[in-house]
């Protein structure tokens, strides 16, 4: 049994956490949720708001929603991007000002892969044809990802993952350049890298399936990409799909070793989600019922997580931290419905004054 004085040494959710040369509030992130609300894969008023908002109610590590490296890795016609210049400038404001308000700025960097080319949720989120408004888009294989999303992908050739990984890298450094600190690389929730990685969408034969090490070999080569252009001293994170909730599919045990190779490649720290490559998993969503993945990547590999999914309360919150079960929590829903929630949690948890809202709220 831990001693007392050790338990009342254990961090806590609004103990700072510094990862190289970032240094975060608090323990809590904003995950990253897309808007479907970008004009061309630019930002506008809207994710302004959406995302100022939470650094001004305390919110530590504010991810911006899934960044579509090429114009075919979105997952909808109004999905967010980096994939050209122009597209810095309006992103660039938003992190200046989510620095002003004590906020470190993050982005994720993704690809849809073969759930690319798909309508927007509130509108049926069916793939879209191309002759309305769909595009071409890209996976492991040819194979369909299934139900609404019906359309086959092109199996990428070596080419096609050269301009993958090319991709990745020019987005980081347009990341650099629009002000961010953080950065995500998505490889979760059946997208292009997780779709690389799962046995049940990856049954190709070359170098870039079969083996666990083949699986792995697209994700650890956009690593590589990402850092010739990302600053050394700023954190490099990865989000996973813990497992894939299927019988022959990704499971746990694979997380953890992949996660000894993604710790060896120089990643800080692993966002640990689930689900996502198949429409048939059946999914235990419950209070916190990806915690488990969190746990078992940072015990046993001995590297940072953040744990995600269904944490709403602030005594749940703090609990994952002082138990060492995860470094970070990063809320999706709940942070859209309670903008300031960091501010409640605060006063739940014994910490009121970790908190400092804007003078002109401080009445509130």
């Amino acid at each position: 049994m831990p001693s007392y004085r050790h338990l009342i040494s254990m961090p806590h959710l609004f103990e700072p956490l510094t990862i190289k040369s970032v240094t975060l509030r608090n323990r809590i992130g904003m995950s990253p949720m897309c808007m479907y609300s970008s004009e061309d894969g630019h930002a506008t008023d809207w994710h302004f708001t959406h995302m100022v908002s939470r650094a001004i109610g305390g919110t530590a590590l504010l991810i911006a929603e899934a960044t579509a490296v090429l114009p075919e890795g979105r997952i909808t016609p109004g999905d967010a991007g980096l994939w050209q210049d122009s597209q810095i400038a309006p992103l660039k404001r938003i992190t200046g000002e989510i620095k002003k308000h004590g906020g470190v700025p993050g982005i994720q960097l993704a690809h849809a892969g073969r759930k690319a080319s798909a309508a927007r949720p509130w509108e049926g989120g069916s793939h879209l044809e191309i002759a309305h408004g769909g595009w071409e888009f890209y996976g492991p294989t040819d194979e369909a990802f299934g139900e609404v999303l019906y359309r086959k992908p092109v199996a990428l050739d070596k080419a096609g993952i050269t301009r993958v990984t090319e991709a990745f890298r020019d987005a980081a450094a347009r990341a650099v350049a629009a002000g961010y600190e953080w950065v995500e690389i998505h490889a979760a929730h059946g997208y292009l890298i997780h779709s690389f990685l799962s046995p049940l969408s990856n049954i190709r034969s070359d170098d870039y399936g079969g083996s666990f090490d083949n699986r792995a070999r697209l994700l650890l080569q956009v690593i590589e990409a990402v850092k010739e252009t990302w600053p050394a001293d700023k954190p490099l994170t990865v989000r996973i799909s813990g497992t894939d909730w299927m019988t022959g599919g990704w499971t746990i045990e694979d997380s953890v070793a992949l996660a000894h190779k993604l710790k060896a490649a120089g990643i800080d720290l692993i966002d640990c989600s689930s689900g996502g490559n198949t429409p048939h998993a059946t999914i235990p969503v419950g209070a916190g019922y990806q915690l488990p993945i969190a746990e078992a990547v940072k015990r046993q590999a001995n590297i940072p997580t953040a744990a995600v999914g269904m944490i709403t309360q602030p005594m749940q919150a703090d609990q994952i931290i002082r138990n060492g079960q995860a470094d970070m929590v990063y809320l999706g829903r709940e942070l859209l419905r309670h903008p300031y929630w960091p501010k409640d949690a605060a006063r739940d948890v014994h910490k009121k004054d970790a908190v400092k809202l804007p003078v002109q709220y401080e009445r509130a």
